[in-house]
């Protein structure tokens, strides 16, 4: 299953004033494994950005007045997230944006029975506690040491391990259907899986002696009687 890590930076915080997005980051997603796959663009929103909005991710109007506009990355975004799971924190936020910007470029909007919510799953799990990323990626012990100022890919990168965490999926899981043995020798197998060579280790037979020692060492004496 492809899924879709999105988050947004826009010029303010509501499209009623005409705000609109400055960056959109995404991180591609399979079987909750992240894969090469991201798309990054910094958007010329055509208007000034606010000081509070500023001093929450820092681009000014001068950095971003030669960035592409909306409209010239649109149908690039789009395949991007084409036939794929959205995951976005505070979705009502950034799709409020994203459906805004697709309104004024003529193009259809982001049907919202596409987008899990994060936040939503959070107040489900974590009933009454704070659950903006920071609060959760303390939580869940996430480290976001990177985040001095908001940027919409290094958020995708801490949503990625929240999600992960928050749908209770802390391990990547082997795809067993896909998977090639490559390598049998006597002291490990080399296995194939979704394209990554992963080696399993066979203790040695002189190891296992020791370890079933050190098993009947921990046990009653009485045990076998």
């Amino acid at each position: 299953m492809l899924e879709v890590i999105l988050d947004t930076e826009t010029t303010g915080l509501s499209t009623a004033d005409n705000h609109r997005i400055v960056e959109i980051g995404c991180i591609e997603l399979k079987n909750q494994i992240a894969t090469n796959n991201i798309f990054h663009e910094y958007i010329n929103p055509q208007r000034p950005v606010s000081e509070d909005a500023f001093k929450i991710h820092g681009y000014s109007e001068k950095f971003l007045s030669d960035k592409k506009t909306f409209p010239e990355i649109a149908e690039k975004f789009l395949n991007f997230i084409k036939d794929k799971k959205i995951i976005i924190h505070n979705a009502r936020f950034d799709l409020s944006f994203l459906n805004y910007e697709l309104k004024l470029a003529h193009l259809k909007k982001i049907d919202k029975e596409n987008v899990i919510d994060t936040l939503e799953i959070a107040r489900q799990k974590y009933p009454g506690s704070q659950n903006s990323l920071d609060a959760l990626c303390k939580r869940l012990n996430v480290d976001n040491s990177k985040r001095d100022k908001h940027n919409a890919l290094i958020d995708c990168e801490l949503l990625k391990e929240i999600y992960i965490n928050l749908v209770d999926q802390k391990e990547p899981k082997l795809d067993l259907n896909n998977t090639e043995l490559l390598d049998g020798k006597n002291d490990s197998v080399s296995i194939l899986t979704n394209n990554n060579l992963r080696q399993i280790i066979k203790p040695s037979s002189q190891e296992l002696t020791n370890h079933k020692k050190y098993l009947k060492s921990c046990l009653p004496k009485n045990f076998y009687s």
